[in-house]
């Protein structure tokens, strides 16, 4: 069986999975999925993206990959575009880098810096909702541990709440040109690095 690496931009409002549960036509489905934009057969996400986040999606069949990847023991990095509500002040900033306490569980130290708005960031269907009299900011995020809705806990624990999330690179693969619902087969550089990690 040949191996196949696939880089998928998932948009906003879309499940990381290939099905609802029992697979209804798409018509009567109530919510998109992976099937809905990639139609190779026999591939799984890498991971996953909540409904609510956007952004960089791995998708293969090779389990020893998706093994490494998934698996917290063999820490990779993962890099997160967040909009927050207000400006982070330098000590939030700082309480991200070191780890904060979500859930009854620290967080391993992040890299976390502001970032001016994306220019490159296709707008968010539906967009955000804007209020006047509150500021947002853009933060870099990179992880290296992926717990169920990580980032937005840690950005709510530290007085910041998350209105936007995309995630733009895995490891050394990044979304580059992508855009929202597209998707491209791993270049051969990008597969032969993934296969050394």
């Amino acid at each position: 069986m040949a191996y196949q690496y696939l880089l998928f931009y998932k948009p906003y409002n879309v499940l990381s999975q290939f099905s609802e549960g029992s697979t209804p036509p798409a018509a009567s489905r109530s919510r998109l999925t992976l099937k809905d934009f990639v139609p190779v057969e026999q591939v799984y996400p890498v991971g996953r993206l909540d409904r609510d986040s956007e952004g960089l999606m791995l998708l293969t069949n090779h389990g020893q990959v998706q093994h490494r990847l998934s698996d917290p023991r063999f820490a990779h990095p993962r890099t997160y575009w967040v909009q927050v509500e207000h400006v982070p002040t330098p000590r939030a900033l700082d309480q991200l880098r070191q780890g904060v306490i979500i859930k009854g569980y620290h967080t391993r130290p992040c890299r976390a810096q502001l970032i001016p708005a994306p220019a490159a960031l296709p707008p968010r269907d539906p967009p955000i909702r804007h209020r006047q009299t509150i500021p947002t900011a853009w933060l870099e995020l990179t992880l290296e541990e992926g717990k169920n809705r990580q980032v937005r806990r840690m950005t709510a624990a530290v007085g910041h709440p998350t209105l936007r999330l995309v995630r733009v690179a895995i490891a050394h693969l990044h979304l580059g040109a992508l855009q929202p619902g597209e998707w491209r087969f791993t270049t051969a550089a990008e597969r032969q690095a993934l296969l050394q990690l």
